[in-house]
């Protein structure tokens, strides 16, 4: 079951200790492509394979849409949350992107710290969007 759950993530990289899997989907439901929106979700799996509890502080992002136009965001925490991972443990958590092009891409890092609040990054992969072609 594990092996099945680490193969719908379709991008992973792993620092310091942590990694962050990435699997994305287009929305064509969700997408309105006659006003030019189109909608991915993304679903984020954290990984902590250190020896020592860690917690997600800050999340940052660079959004790239289809016309090389980047869009950078910076916050606290994801979706509302700076979850606590103990050595071996996972976070799961579901986000979206729209965009004013049918492609782009996202990329970015998390902040973490560690218990005596020294602080340090973990990559998040760069991963494709992509509408299908149909989806014009």
């Amino acid at each position: 079951m594990a092996e099945l759950l680490a193969n719908m993530f379709q991008h992973a990289a792993i620092t310091n200790g942590v990694t962050v899997r990435v699997s994305v989907t287009f929305m064509p439901d969700q997408s309105r492509v006659t006003n030019e929106r189109w909608f991915w979700v993304y679903h984020i799996r954290l990984e902590n394979a250190r020896d020592d509890r860690i917690q997600l502080r800050t999340r940052h992002w660079r959004i790239t849409d289809g016309r090389g136009i980047v869009s950078l965001v910076d916050g606290e925490g994801v979706v509302g949350e700076t979850p606590v991972l103990d050595p071996g443990a996972t976070h799961d958590y579901v986000s979206g992107c729209e965009l004013t092009t049918r492609t782009g891409s996202m990329e970015g890092h998390y902040g973490f710290s560690r218990e005596d609040g020294s602080a340090f990054e973990v990559a998040i992969p760069f991963f494709p969007l992509a509408a299908p072609a149909t989806a014009r």
